[in-house]
């Protein structure tokens, strides 16, 4: 009964990754594209994937590599962009059964992304293992193959078609964007805030010395501190429980 419970579970978290699976397919394939179009084969495209899932993350860290900053920079700037995976992980570990021991919370926390964390956080009850590796299973695989799709398009398809499809990527982001800005006084603070200091910093020769991944980092923190001081959030508000029943990453 327990065999017949655990495959159950791990064939409805498989079900509800599909949906997941098939946009990350999409996304990963725009970036497989413009990693091969900034110099990187496919092999290596592919191990970016296969070891990160984290479009943003992979996206700056791509754009750093292609420039030749430190491992301290990019190690930085990965830190800032995917700080919010450790909050995510803290709120799931609330919903973990005891199945879910160090082992298997380390495993799955590698594929615990937005959009796992708003279905996993959506279901009923606590979640144990069996789902929660069917419901990472499917999109780690649409990750990796919308890479590997990409990274050999890259290599058939014209130049021209090729570099409309590398801004899909940036196209996923602003859709990612644009529900909390649209329903958020503070989002809109913050978003205008960060994109104010990296014109400054683009446009200000003052700046100059700075690096791509350090402007990240500045932005990104400088922003966020200032939100949090100027507009903090009060203890009766629930912000990521309104984000999840709504879906919004």
């Amino acid at each position: 009964m327990g065999r017949t419970s655990m495959k159950s579970d791990y064939i409805r978290g498989l079900r509800d990754g599909i949906p997941i699976a098939l946009g990350y397919v999409s996304v990963a394939f725009a970036f497989g594209i413009q990693a091969t179009g900034l110099g990187l084969d496919a092999l290596q495209a592919v191990l970016i994937s296969v070891l990160n899932v984290t479009s943003a993350g992979q996206l700056a860290g791509l754009q750093l590599m292609v420039a030749g900053v430190s491992l301290t920079e990019m190690a930085l700037t990965q830190l800032t962009i995917n700080l919010r995976y450790a909050l995510m992980s803290l709120s799931l570990s609330q919903k973990l059964d005891k199945s879910m021991t160090l082992f298997h919370r380390l495993t799955i926390s590698f594929c615990n992304t937005d959009e796992v964390f708003v279905v996993a956080s959506q279901q009923r009850g606590k979640l144990g293992k069996a789902y929660l590796y069917g419901l990472t299973n499917g999109p780690f695989v649409g990750w990796v193959l919308g890479t590997l799709l990409g990274a050999l398009a890259g290599g058939i398809l014209p130049a021209a078609l090729t570099n409309a499809l590398g801004i899909a990527i940036y196209g996923m982001f602003i859709a990612i964007v644009l529900p909390p800005f649209r329903q958020s006084r503070e989002v809109r603070a913050v978003v205008v805030v960060s994109v104010a200091l990296s014109c400054m910093m683009t446009l200000f020769p003052l700046f100059s010395f700075i690096s791509d991944g350090f402007r990240i980092i500045i932005c990104a923190v400088a922003a966020s501190a200032l939100g949090a001081w100027l507009m903090p959030q009060h203890a009766s508000e629930e912000p990521m429980d309104a984000l999840v029943e709504e879906g919004v990453n």
